[in-house]
Formats: structure tokens, C-alpha cells, sequence
């Protein structure tokens, strides 16, 4: 007698499995991601520490301790655009993200330079990143001098160990990084609370740095792209990389919903704990403030004159867990994108790009190619004493225009969808959240496009774009057939 058949995933046109079949691949990966991994590849991608760490001590340049009050601001714009994202990865539940979205709903071509910018942005974040793992977290933990050369090295090395990382298992990546959320999640709180206690019951810090220009002369300071508008930094650089959760979308259980609920999570998350540890640090800067501004490692010198130097180095091995497996998640996304894209037949060498050799390791060669790219970036900047400000620019602007042509992309095309039952959907706040993204990111673009501060960026953000050119007119040459191609989706037909 035989058993009755079971069914499966193919058999249910509803299923995730299904749909990837629908859209034309053969499906690679083994679902291994659940809720809390989801939540934790975006909030590992954010990752406060990284972004605090880096940050803050340029900010002071900016605008003063008072310029963290552009963090709420930019929480609040950037969970706007990330609802709006959360509707895309839904409504086309593939690998790839915005390169999908864009391929499949308007055309493969303007889907590839989604792709290029994808690439461009995370590329640059890696390279931000891991710089940062370097000069604010292990060099000051280990007592070494910080130099560009040593910088450049130990970032090229980390970035070795991410990559091997990636190829070896997506199981053991995703339970690394897991881990890491929860150190950061409990060493970030635990350090606020022992702050505060220093100030309250020691007295040392100042209040009156919460609203405090610091180094910055007051006058015109929130004026239009006055010295508070270029804090934005702050949240702009930091509050990103939350869609990679959609990038491992074919690697989750249930992404129509866990996708999009994992990001705005992980940045509501983000944006409330950030903004207690950056009033806390503000506030321990106390009367040291022309010392602290002029500082290479600016939080760490606060962490230490308010609760001592082992607390110090206690949460300097935490950041650098944190800084670690944020460079490890970026670089993992990328690699997928890579990935999306070979599969697509859209870049050179797209048969070995694609390749994924075990249903739960990394797509090896894809993995090889951004972590050659990123070292490559990193080579350049060897002997530059401004690197990490430089780059820091850069990975905030690229990701601004990567997002407002995303927004875009969604609103052309929503009105030919007709939404599905277990669709993510806002209903009647659709239109209300799309119109504050849209705010929001035209403020953004002019924060870094008019002012001569983020001029550096802006040639990098224009050299990536031209690089891109450059690969596209390659594609377009030995590929021209591809890119006018796109298996059809079948579940994104009404």
C-alpha cells in the first residue's frame, strides 16, 4: 500500500517556494532564517554601536552635542521609507531586492542600475564598517596608535574572515550574528544606565550639553543647511542597511510577512535605544568638550572619564562583536545581490557568480567578487588620514538615492497591483506614509547634495555611477539579450 502524497510547497501557488518557482529560478537555498533572524540581519545591518561609534565624534565637528536631536527626525522619515519597502519585498518576495523590484515592474534595464546603486551602497558601507571596526573599536580596546596603513590592513583582514564566514554556512552566520544582536541589544542598555547613574549620583557630566552647539558658533545654526541640518549625519549613515533583511527573502520562512514587520522592528528598535545612549554620552561629555570634539575616539574617551576604563574595554569588546557581524551582514546581502543578478545572466561571469554549491552556505564566487571589491576599495584609501570621514559620506548618499528611487519605483507602479491575501498592506495609511518618505528623502538629498561639506561624497557617490556606466556598457555588448528579458512573475499578475 502505498502513502498518500503529501503537499508541497509547489503544489500551494500561495507558497513562497511556489513563487520562486513562478518567477523562473530553481530554488538554491534552504529556508533557515526565522522571525528573530530576519529582525536580527536588519538590526545587525543598523547596528547603533557601528554607527554611534563612527559618527558621533563627526557630528560634534558638525553641529555639536545638540545636533542628536536630528536623530529623532531621521528615525522617523526612515521608517516611513522602510514601510514603503516593506510593501515591495511582499509584493515580489525574491532576492535582490530593489534590482527585482525594479526589474519586474517597469524593465531588466532600469532594474540593473537598482542593482549597480544596490551594489555601489553596500560595497561602500562595508568598507565604512569595517574601517570602523579598526580605528574606534579594536585599536582603541588594544592600546595600539591608529594609522591609516595599519587601518587599511587590519580592515582588509577582518574582511577575510567575514567572507570565509559567509561561505562556510548561512546557519552558523545567522546564530553568530544572532548572538551579536543581543550583546549589542543588553551592552548598549547596560552602558546608558551606568552613564546616567555617573551623572545623577557623581555628577559627572552636564546637562546643559543636550542642547549645547559645543565647538559650533550659534549663529544661523538651524538655518537652512545650517550647522544642525548637516548633523543628520548622524541618523542618516546610521539608519541604514535595513532592507538587507528582504535580500535573504528566498532564506526565510514566511517573508510576505516577516520581511517587512523585521524592518521596521529592527529600526524602531534602533531609533529609540540610540536616542537614550546618544543623550547619555552627550550629557558624560561634561566640561571636557573642546578635548572630546577634537578626539579620534570620541565615545570611548566619554565611556571612560564617566565610568572608568574597564567598563571601557568591556564595552570596546561588545562594539567590536557589534561593528563585526555588521560588516558581516552587509557583506552577506551583497553577495546575494551579486547573486540575484548572475542568476539573471545580467553581469560578466554570471555562470560562476551564480553558482551556489551547498543549499546552505553562500553563493561562493559571488561572495569572492564584493570582498575583492571591498578590499580593493579599501587599498585606495591606505594612506588617507580622512578615510573613514570620506567613506562615511559616501554610504550615507548613495543609500539616500538608492531609497528615493525605490519610493518612486513604488509609487508608478502601484496602481496596476492588485493586492494579495497575505500581501503586507498599510490600507488607509498608504498614502499618508508615502507622502512623509517622500519628505523625508527630498530633505535628505539636500542635506548631502548642496552643501560643500559632503562634496568628497558626492565624487565618490558620481565615480560609483560612472564605474557603473562603464560595466553596463560591457554588459550591454557581450549580454544585450538579457538585458531585455525577465521571467515572467507569475504572482504579480491580477
Amino acid at each position: 500500500m502505498t502513502s498518500p502524497k503529501l503537499p508541497t510547497a509547489a503544489d500551494d501557488p500561495t507558497s513562497t517556494d511556489a513563487q520562486i518557482a513562478q518567477a523562473g529560478y530553481t530554488r538554491q537555498f534552504d529556508r533557515t532564517i526565522g522571525r528573530f533572524g530576519s529582525f536580527a540581519i536588519s538590526f545587525s545591518q543598523i547596528s547603533i554601536t557601528t554607527g554611534l561609534f563612527s559618527t558621533f565624534g563627526v557630528v560634534l565637528g558638525y553641529g555639536g552635542p545638540a545636533g542628536i536631536w536630528t536623530w529623532p527626525i531621521a528615525t522617523v522619515g526612515t521608517i516611513l521609507v522602510a514601510l514603503v519597502y516593506g510593501m515591495l519585498a511582499s509584493r515580489v518576495p525574491l532576492s535582490g531586492f530593489s534590482y527585482q523590484w525594479a526589474s519586474r515592474l517597469v524593465t531588466p534595464k532600469l532594474g540593473w542600475w537598482f542593482g549597480w546603486v544596490g551594489f555601489a551602497f553596500l560595497t561602500l558601507t562595508t568598507v565604512s564598517v569595517d574601517y570602523a571596526f579598526s580605528q574606534v573599536a579594536l585599536f582603541p580596546l588594544v592600546g595600539l596608535d591608529y594609522t591609516p596603513l595599519s587601518g587599511a590592513i587590519c580592515t582588509a583582514i577582518v574582511m577575510l574572515v567575514q567572507l570565509a564566514l559567509i561561505i562556510w554556512s548561512t546557519p552558523i552566520l545567522t546564530r553568530i550574528n544572532n548572538m551579536a544582536v543581543w550583546a549589542e541589544l543588553l551592552g548598549t542598555i547596560g552602558l546608558i544606565l551606568l552613564i546616567f547613574c555617573a551623572v545623577i549620583f557623581a555628577n559627572k557630566g552636564d546637562w546643559s550639553n543636550l542642547t549645547s552647539t559645543g565647538m559650533i558658533h550659534s549663529n544661523h545654526y538651524m538655518g537652512w543647511l545650517g550647522p544642525f541640518m548637516l548633523s543628520a549625519l548622524l541618523g542618516a549613515y546610521t539608519l541604514v542597511g535595513w532592507e538587507s533583511a528582504a535580500n535573504l527573502t528566498e532564506e526565510t520562512h514566511n517573508p510576505k510577512q516577516v520581511v517587512p514587520k523585521a524592518m521596521v522592528r529592527a529600526l524602531v528598535i534602533s531609533g529609540v535605544v540610540g536616542m537614550f545612549f546618544l543623550m547619555a554620552i552627550s550629557v558624560g561629555i561634561g566640561h571636557n568638550m573642546e578635548k572630546i570634539t577634537n578626539s579620534n575616539f570620541a565615545v570611548a574617551d566619554i565611556v571612560t572619564q564617566t565610568v572608568g576604563s574597564v567598563v571601557t574595554h568591556i564595552m570596546l569588546v561588545i562594539v567590536c562583536i557589534a561593528i563585526f557581524a555588521c560588516g558581516l551582514v552587509i557583506m552577506t546581502s551583497n553577495g546575494r545581490l551579486v547573486h540575484s543578478m548572475a542568476r539573471d545572466q545580467r553581469i560578466p561571469f554570471a555562470e560562476t557568480f551564480a553558482k551556489v554549491p551547498r543549499p546552505t552556505g553562500g553563493p561562493v564566487w559571488s561572495a569572492v567578487l564584493v570582498a575583492a571589491v571591498s578590499i580593493a576599495v579599501v587599498a585606495t584609501f591606505g594612506a588617507n588620514d580622512n578615510a573613514l570621514q570620506n567613506v562615511l559620506g559616501a554610504g550615507t548618499l548613495v543609500p539616500a538615492i538608492a531609497y528615493a528611487a525605490t519610493v518612486v519605483l513604488y509609487i508608478a507602479t502601484r496602481r496596476g497591483y492588485k493586492h494579495k491575501a497575505d500581501d503586507f498592506k498599510l490600507g488607509v495609511w498608504e498614502w499618508p506614509v508615502i507622502i512623509g518618505a517622500c519628505v523625508w528623502l527630498i530633505a535628505e538629498l539636500c542635506i548631502f547634495l548642496i552643501p560643500h561639506e559632503f562634496r568628497t561624497a558626492q565624487y565618490y557617490a558620481l565615480g560609483a555611477l560612472v564605474l557603473g556606466a562603464i560595466v553596463y556598457f560591457s554588459v550591454w555588448l557581450r549580454r544585450r539579450e538579457h538585458l531585455n528579458k525577465m521571467p515572467s512573475m507569475e504572482v504579480d499578475e491580477t
